[in-house]
Parts: C-alpha cells; structure tokens; sequence
C-alpha cells in the first residue's frame, strides 16, 4: 500500500492519523477508475474489511474531499461520488453529468482554453474577495445520449 501510505503526512496537517480504514478506503479509490459512492465503497470494502462501518466511510470521504486527495461530485441523485485524485493515475480532467441516469463521464477536451479562462476568473475573484484558491472542479449538468 505504497500509494496511500505517500499521503501519511498530509494527515498530521489535519490533526488526524492514517488509520487502517482510511487506507484501505484509499488504497481501494487510487485502484478504482470510476466515481463511486460512499455505499458503493462501503460495499466493496466490507467483505474485506467486515470492521469499517458506513459511518467510517463517510467521515474519511470528508476528510480526504477536505485534504484534496479526492474529487466530490454532486450529481443530483442526493448521493456524492468520489474519486481519486493523482497525477500518475489521471490528467486533470472536467465532468459531464448526466442528471437522469447519473453517468459520469470524464473530458479533457478544450482544458488549455478552459483553464485559460478559469485562470483569469481565479485570479480576479482571489484579488476581489481577498481568496486563496487552491484548486477547482467545473461540472456539466445535463443529459446524455442514451437518455435523450
């Protein structure tokens, strides 16, 4: 668990430990290629790990949302999807989501004149509101081909 265990310092900067569940939560996102639930992950985590609780999986989901570490998508259904955020695994990517059937699809398509413009909008709303961004996410609500 190399991946996971890379992370272990960022922790201490939020007052919190590496546990063995949220390693293993970890460890199973940083494999995973889709953008799962808290109760996907859950589920595919228990019979493995049978002493990780629901409620385990949702306050290590916040706390690495919080850290940076994953990605959370609101994709109108009431439940978050989570992914993995790194480097090695996956080029910075943007999400079209579909809001009847819950698909998610990644683009990277036009990211150069995207990030050009969300550039320019950070450094204006930093200066304006006095703000450190430190990172964003641009979501595309809509329907997609097999709903329509």
């Amino acid at each position: 668990m190399s991946g996971p265990r890379k992370l272990k310092h960022r922790f201490e900067g939020y007052a919190s430990r590496l546990t063995a569940p949220r390693e293993a939560i970890l460890e199973f996102l940083s494999k995973s290629s889709k953008h799962m639930s808290a109760k996907e992950i859950y589920a595919s985590l228990h019979g493995s790990y049978p002493g990780i609780g629901l409620s385990t999986v949702y306050r290590t989901l916040d706390l690495l949302a919080r850290m940076g570490i994953v990605t959370k998508l609101a994709i109108g259904d009431g439940q978050s999807r989570y992914e993995f955020k790194s480097k090695e695994k996956d080029e910075h990517h943007h999400h079209l989501i579909c809001t009847n059937c819950g698909k998610i699809i990644n683009y990277s398509e036009f990211l150069d004149e995207e990030l050009g413009l969300v550039k320019k909008t950070e450094e204006r709303l930093a200066k304006k509101y006095n703000f450190i961004i430190q990172d964003h996410n641009i979501e595309f609500l809509g329907i997609c081909e097999k709903c329509k």
